[in-house]
């Protein structure tokens, strides 16, 4: 083995370990109320070492100027111009809910998806239910896209495919990193850490998305729910699907939620539902809009 592979293992098991050992939500916390700080001298700051460190794309946003942003927040969690993601209008295209990179697509081996290399966790301990359960069931055996956001990468979440949200529920947990050396190094992370939790009907391809949140990830919010998290006290909650604050059937490409610093999405879909496109692999780029899949016939 060479010495610079040994150093990189030794950093990456540091990295970890570091993340075992922090106040995980108290940061996030301290994270969030930095983010939504409206003090000019603050927010300016943030604003621009974060242009500095991603120069994120900003003759995308509605808003091309980063300084007129109330908050850090709003600044992170920008509009993108109208057509600037233009949707896959194929009735049978499934399109990426997110700008970001796939970090694993395929096939789930029962209920067990692939987190990393030697890593994987289960479908039940991803959605918070139990082995069996009806939701498990119909999704079993089915396909999978874990889509990572990195901090330059547009923040909102929308829908893959049109559907009706039948069920959500947030799940409390952990907020570990998402990155790749993370993900190769914590057992069951994305069922390890905070996220919530939509299930919708479309026709014959039920289909689940759920947010992962992380380290820094300040809060998560839904267009039915506004925000979720970060809550107190930290546990299992079913989220109403009475009096929401957007209908429950969106469009395919329609806006359904939005993190708060990088994260992940998973989406699930049931078995013979869809098939990826063949060029879409580990480690391709993603944005909104542009097809993953299409339905099966």
């Amino acid at each position: 083995m060479s010495g610079g592979h040994t150093e990189g293992r030794i950093r990456q098991r540091l990295f970890v370990a570091v993340q075992h050992a922090l106040p995980q939500h108290l940061l996030s916390r301290l994270a969030y109320r930095l983010t939504r700080s409206r003090a000019p001298w603050l927010k300016d700051r943030l604003i621009g070492a974060f242009m500095r460190s991603y120069r994120p794309e900003m003759h995308e946003a509605v808003e091309p100027d980063p300084h007129r942003y109330a908050s850090f927040n709003d600044f992170f969690t920008r509009a993108l111009r109208p057509g600037c993601r233009p949707i896959d209008p194929d009735a049978s295209a499934v399109v990426s809910p997110v700008d970001g990179l796939i970090s694993q697509i395929g096939s789930l081996d029962g209920t067990r998806l692939l987190q990393a290399k030697s890593h994987e966790y289960t479908l039940e301990d991803l959605l918070g239910l139990e082995s069996g359960s009806p939701s498990v069931s119909r999704l079993a055996r089915g396909a999978f896209a874990t889509l990572y956001l990195a901090p330059f990468n547009y923040h909102r979440v929308h829908m893959p495919l049109e559907g009706t949200l039948r069920a959500a529920w947030y799940l409390p947990g952990r907020l570990f990193s998402v990155n790749s050396t993370t993900a190769a190094a914590v057992p069951r992370l994305f069922a390890r850490n905070e996220r919530i939790v939509c299930m919708f009907d479309n026709g014959a391809a039920p289909f689940a998305v759920v947010l992962v949140g992380a380290l820094f990830v300040g809060s998560m919010s839904t267009v039915w729910h506004g925000q979720v998290s970060p809550r107190s006290p930290r546990q299992r909650l079913e989220l109403p699907l009475q009096g929401t604050r957007s209908p429950l059937h969106l469009p395919k490409g329609a806006e359904m939620g939005r993190f708060n610093m990088g994260s992940t999405v998973i989406m699930v879909l049931p078995p013979g539902a869809v098939v990826w496109q063949p060029e879409r692999r580990v480690g391709d780029s993603v944005c909104v809009g542009r097809r993953l899949a299409r339905v099966s016939a």
